[in-house]
């Protein structure tokens, strides 16, 4: 599942996605995001790119991680950014087979397990059946 809410919270999606970065770029890929654009940083919090992460591995495996209340919109939202548009011009240099824009090229992985999820279908399931909660109907008498 990749959508998650609670009270009082707006569901969003969780988004995890790869790209490959050349070989001969990721030292240059981890500089330039030690230190991204503070009007690329904010165009993304404003278009809803939430607690996002990217982790790369040694050989330029990229994994890329999100939260949003829509991954569509949080793309269109930054395709209509001119620091965006800037953005992706030096950045798509930096990936292996890679015809698009990094944002429209990257692969989305499917989320096949979330810990918070489960533990509250838990829930939901105890609270439901009160057999599955530990708690007895029965009254004890002395």
């Amino acid at each position: 599942m990749s959508e998650t809410s609670g009270p009082g919270v707006a569901p969003f999606e969780r988004v995890c996605f790869q790209l490959q970065v050349k070989p001969e770029r990721i030292d240059e890929y981890r500089e330039r995001h030690a230190a991204v654009w503070p009007d690329m940083l904010e165009a993304l919090k404003a278009t809803g790119w939430n607690n996002y992460s990217l982790f790369l591995r040694d050989d330029g495996l990229l994994i890329g991680y999100v939260e949003t209340p829509s991954i569509v919109d949080a793309q269109a939202a930054m395709a209509r950014t001119d620091v965006n548009a800037r953005w992706q011009a030096e950045m798509g240099d930096f990936f292996v087979d890679l015809d698009v824009p990094p944002d429209e090229g990257f692969v989305r992985l499917t989320e096949v397990f979330h810990l918070e999820d489960q533990l509250a279908a838990l829930d939901d399931d105890a609270a439901s059946d009160p057999a599955l909660s530990g708690t007895s109907t029965e009254s004890s008498d002395s």
